[in-house]
Formats: structure tokens, sequence, C-alpha cells
């Protein structure tokens, strides 16, 4: 991109340099840095005026609604924010912001951009599933939509150039935890469980290579239909296979079961409750289970999956500028959010600092001012590097489990996983 430069800094990030030097109390960090001569906000405000409109599409029912719910309330917050910055500004202009539920449903989500345009949005926030993002990419290219999605991480959706971005890790890197963990408990065989959609089956295919890479045995594969509404024959094979092993002279405690769910995984525990020999081996989880809590809304399915442990991999924030946001969360769903809720958050704030840059509602021209913003922006979720096909580079991943305290279960931190160490760390 061809800019003007001011003291070999571009226009463009003495801009946002400028816009930083009046950020203050808002709830977000900015790098505070020199203001430079010639870069005032007035210059970035442009034509604007009115209400400029953003989207939502989140899954308010279906597999993922708890999170969509978290992120709704995170993303609210943000527009909130920044209407007040904007405001304290002096600019013309305000965010709108149009939610629309995918139902965690493709079909859905397609549905629902195509709706979104119409109304004249043409930057989103989500959705939250790849199977989602895969099903409307080719309309947001085609339309010039920019997607920011929190936390879709399908590996084959990594691709250079198009409308879609991700400010989460691929699972180039959680599909390496789960083999770590296993190794780390001294397992020798893992049975992969797994949703049988774009993200499952991205997961899986890391976790599989992973685990052959370091000297596991992948001692069984079950793949399920993801519109599965109860699973006795996923859980009869499951528990066929573990005592097979078992009779073959394999101890339960070297067995570790990774389920890659979504909210379906409480249906599956439910089923995995009724055999003895699935209370005996290490189970291990994902992101779509992390801080899932209608795990544990059947007593049954709790005490299940706090005796087995069932540490969750998921992207983390780093800093405590996060804890602001999921104050504000809990404040309202009496709940701690899922990470990407912070993802979200930080999303409204790259593309509103965007606009206020170009002084233009533009897919292109966010996107092309894009990478300088996230240089110099430090949000809910911390700094935000992308790479070249415009995902965040992974840093760091939680392990949290669902303890049961003082009588009452909660989701807790039981580990970390440093991306650049390639470590898994237990607490």
């Amino acid at each position: 991109m061809k800019t003007n430069r001011i003291r070999g800094v571009s226009k463009v990030v003495a801009t946002v340099l400028a816009i930083v030097m009046l950020v203050a109390g808002i709830g977000i960090g900015l790098i505070i840095a020199p203001y430079f001569a010639g870069a005032g906000v007035g210059a970035a405000a442009g034509g604007l005026s009115g209400e400029v409109p953003i989207g939502a599409l989140l899954p308010l029912t279906g597999a993922l609604a708890a999170f969509g719910e978290n992120d709704k309330i995170a993303i609210e917050a943000a527009v909130q924010d920044v209407n007040q910055f904007l405001e304290n500004i002096g600019a013309s202009w305000r965010l709108k912001l149009y939610v629309e539920d995918t139902e965690t449903n493709p079909s859905v989500a397609l549905e629902k951009l195509t709706s979104l345009y119409a109304k004249g949005v043409r930057v989103v926030i989500g959705p939250m599933a790849s199977s989602e993002v895969r099903n409307l990419k080719e309309y947001a290219d085609s339309n010039k939509i920019l997607i920011i999605s929190q936390s879709s991480t399908d590996p084959s959706l990594a691709i250079a150039g198009d409308h879609v971005y991700r400010f989460v890790p691929v699972d180039i890197y959680q599909g390496r935890i789960g083999p770590l963990y296993a190794k780390a408990l001294g397992a020798t065989h893992m049975i992969l469980v797994w949703r049988g959609d774009a993200w499952g089956d991205g997961l899986s295919d890391v976790v599989k290579k992973t685990a052959k890479e370091i000297g596991l045995t992948i001692a069984g594969e079950i793949r399920y239909d993801p519109e599965a509404k109860e699973f006795s024959a996923e859980v009869a094979k499951l528990a066929e296979t573990i005592n097979k092993l078992v009779g073959e002279g394999v101890p339960p405690e070297k067995i570790v079961v990774q389920l890659i769910s979504f909210g379906e995984a409480r249906a599956f525990f439910l089923t995995a409750t009724e055999y003895d020999i699935l209370w005996k081996v290490h189970w291990f989880g994902s992101d779509g289970n992390a801080y899932d809590y209608s795990l544990q809304e059947d007593p049954k399915v709790a005490e299940f999956v706090a005796s087995v442990k069932f540490p969750c991999p998921i992207a983390a924030p780093i800093g405590d500028k996060y804890i602001e946001v999921m104050k504000k969360v809990k404040d309202k769903i009496g709940r701690t959010p899922e990470p990407y809720a912070y993802n979200s958050y930080d999303a409204v704030w790259a593309v509103a600092l965007a606009i206020l840059s170009t002084g233009k509602y533009d897919a292109d021209a966010i996107i092309s001012v894009l990478p300088d913003i996230l240089k110099f922006y430090y949000g809910a979720s911390g700094y935000i590097e992308l790479n070249e096909y415009g995902d965040r580079v992974g840093k760091q991943y939680w392990l949290v489990s669902l303890v049961k305290t003082d009588g009452e279960y909660d989701w807790k931190p039981v580990g970390i996983y440093d991306c650049e160490k390639d470590e898994v760390i237990l607490k």
C-alpha cells in the first residue's frame, strides 16, 4: 500500500498514533507513542457521519449457544465503549450493531450474512464455527465483506488475500496439545472421538499427526454426525475399543480419550457415565468444551467430567486487560466467558480504529490498514499478531478443567501450553 510518509512513518500509522494519544480510561490498552505532526484525527474523520453498521453473526442457539451469549455481551460492550470514545473526540459517526443468530448452522450463517449485507453491513464479527465460516466465505469474498472470526480455527481456511480474518490461532497449535498432554502423563495409546465437520476434521488430523510423531498409538477413531443428539452407538464402540486394549495388557491409565466436540459433549458424557471402564481412562477435550457450563448442569455429567479431569485447551489472552471485559460479561450472566469473548471485543475496536484512520467504511480500506492498527493496539486479548493468512499467531493456551470446590463445580486452570516452546506445563 502506498502512503505519504511523515518522518519515516506512514501517514496511516501516524494517524493511528495520533488517535492513540486520545484514548484514556475506556477499558482497552494502546501503546502510547509520540504524536507526529500532521497526523491529526480530523484528517482521518473523512466524510463519515451518522450510523455506521457493523454486524455480528453469533450462535445464540445450537451447539455453541453458551459461547454466543458470552460474545454478544462482549461485542455490545465494545460498541458502547467505541461510541463513547467517538463522542469524546468529536467524531460525527457512531457504530450501529446488528446481531444475527446463526443457530450454529452453516446454512443459516450464510442466510443471515446475506441479510446483513442487504442492510449495508460490510464488516462482520463472527461467525464462531469453522463450518459456518467455510460456508459463507465465497459470498463474503465476492461481495467484499470483511469477516473477523473470534474462534474459527480450521487450518484449511488459512488463505492469503481473502476477506476472512481470524483473531484466534488456528489448530496447528491446539492439535499438538492433546498428544503432548498424553505423553506427559505417560500414556501410550490415544483414542479420538470427534465432530465430523470442518473444524473437527481439521483438528483431529493435527492430533493424529502429532500423536504419531511423538510415538503414541492411535488405537481408535470415532467420527460422529455433527447433527447427532444421542451417542449410544459411539460410546459403546469407545468402551469396546478400550476393553479390547485392556484385554491386550494396556492399563487404563495408559489410555487417553480425546473428545473434540461442541455442546453435544453433555449428551455424550451422560451416556459415557454408564460404562465403568470410561471412568478409569484419561480424557482430554478441546476449545469447543472449555468453559462449557452445560457440563455442570447435570450432576451426573459434572461428577464424571471432574472425575476424569478432562482438561480443555483454549487460546488464552496475554496480560490482564481481559479482566475488565470478563467482569462486564460476568455481571450480566453470572459466569466467566470463554476467552473468545475477548477476541470479539478487540475485533470491534480494531475495526473502529481502522475506520477512524481511513475515514472510510469499506472492507478493503479497513483491511489495508488493519496490520498497522494491530501493531499499536493492546486490547483485552493482548497483542494481536497476524500471519500472512490473516490469522492470529499463537502464543499461549490455557488448559481448564471442571473442578469441584466446596460442593460447587466450576472451570479452573490446570495448566498451560506454550506455543513457542511447544510444551505443556501442568499445575
